[in-house]
């Protein structure tokens, strides 16, 4: 099953505290798990941890420094605080958490959490006695009274050599409340919805050693896939050869041929939604050899090619169970925009994902597409293929919100 925590932007606020030096398993936990971390280091933190151990594992610039310019400039405190879904600090210094409850905005950690909008979630970590004094138990219930999250204190052995509550709480305990965090609050906008998405190449047998193929990594049908699965939505992945592996929770169908993939699609229906971004060849060999064809001394073996079926357009234009929403991609080496047009009334579909193939898209990381309806064409700029996914896995869930 796919990690409920794939994918979470946290912002992660590190304060003071010889506990410090936990944040460092943490956000090396976190990132194994696809979370993507942003940094505050406090002048408390610092003490304990450096900049550089933090950037190291979170493969992002620290923030430090309220008034330094190219802090601003590149990520100021207000952005900071909304980019993200959840604000951890940890350790939260009873300091810190007085400056929280009584809206104290003098340092850029400060300063972030008095702007944030979204949730925030404290691990507090002190001596017992500073933990117990009423004080900072008042500025605990102002806190919890204003909705933010609090993971207990853990008991026993402190830093300074008394025993009491006031450990900050182990790393795996962390974890459990994100974790239980994001599954209470999340908002799976696509459940209950089915799609069907073909993904990868098709192989055309010329003998039982050889074949004609389209170039497909497979890498942005199964981005889409998984994209569209954190969403809610009931996945059927219909897939030609790839090296590439899917959640658990995804239903994938291994084919090879087109013809094969034409079947698995139609025995997908209904759906709610059909996506086809797999690079199905166009033809098939219809006088396949049953043994390898051996090297002719002269001349060459003669191949009868047949005409593949056209999957997109039969689902497009199918009687029974056509999809609600059918969506296309256009791969293009030249005039772009003006034949995924083409495509998109050709096929009666109701979007085509138009990409230039001219560059490295083919087996790459990134792409950069068009979408194309009746309506408009809108151009996206170059990014990640897994971005690419998200992106239009937004706009599929604003296609049935307005519907």
């Amino acid at each position: 099953m796919i990690d409920t925590l794939d994918g979470k932007k946290i912002l992660i606020i590190i304060g003071g505290g010889i506990a410090a030096y936990k944040c460092l398993d943490l956000i090396r936990r976190l990132k194994d798990r696809g979370v993507k971390i942003q940094s505050i280091l406090t002048k408390g933190g610092e003490q304990f941890v450096t900049p550089l151990a933090v950037s190291s594992l979170t493969e992002r610039k620290v923030y430090q420094d309220l008034f330094s310019l190219n802090d601003e400039a590149e990520m100021g405190h207000i952005k900071l605080s909304r980019d993200n879904e959840l604000i951890l600090v940890a350790p939260a210094t009873a300091d810190l958490m007085a400056k929280m409850a009584t809206g104290i905005a003098d340092n850029l950690a400060t300063t972030t959490l008095l702007a944030s909008t979204k949730p925030i979630m404290i691990a507090p970590t002190m001596n017992s006695q500073m933990w117990d004094h009423p004080a900072t138990q008042h500025n605990l219930t102002v806190l919890k009274e204003r909705g933010t999250l609090v993971i207990s204190p853990a008991a026993g052995d402190l830093a300074c050599g008394e025993v009491g509550t006031g450990r900050l709480a182990e790393v795996e305990n962390i974890i459990e409340e994100i974790e239980s965090f994001f599954l209470s609050n999340s908002n799976l906008a696509l459940q209950g919805k089915k799609i069907t998405i073909t993904a990868g190449p098709t192989h055309e047998a010329i003998d039982p050693v050889r074949y004609i193929v389209n170039h497909s990594s497979g890498k942005q049908g199964y981005a889409i896939a998984e994209a569209l699965y954190r969403e809610g939505a009931e996945i059927t992945l219909i897939s030609g050869p790839t090296n590439l592996n899917v959640s658990l929770g995804i239903k994938k169908v291994n084919v090879i041929s087109a013809r094969e993939m034409m079947s698995a699609t139609e025995k997908s229906l209904p759906a709610d939604v059909v996506i086809c971004v797999a690079a199905v060849t166009d033809w098939y060999i219809k006088n396949r050899a049953v043994q390898k064809i051996k090297k002719q001394k002269e001349g060459l073996p003669s191949l009868e090619l047949s005409e593949n079926p056209d999957i997109l357009k039969t689902i497009a234009t199918h009687k029974s169970n056509r999809p609600p929403l059918v969506i296309g991609f256009a791969a293009e080496s030249e005039n772009l925009i003006e034949y995924a047009k083409e495509k998109l009334n050709s096929k009666r579909c109701d979007w085509i994902v138009a990409n230039d193939i001219s560059g490295e898209v083919m087996g790459g990381e990134n792409n950069q597409v068009h979408i194309i309806t009746s309506k408009l064409a809108e151009k996206w700029p170059d990014m990640k293929k897994t971005d690419v996914a998200v992106k239009l896995t937004k706009k599929i869930v604003y296609f049935f919100k307005e519907k």
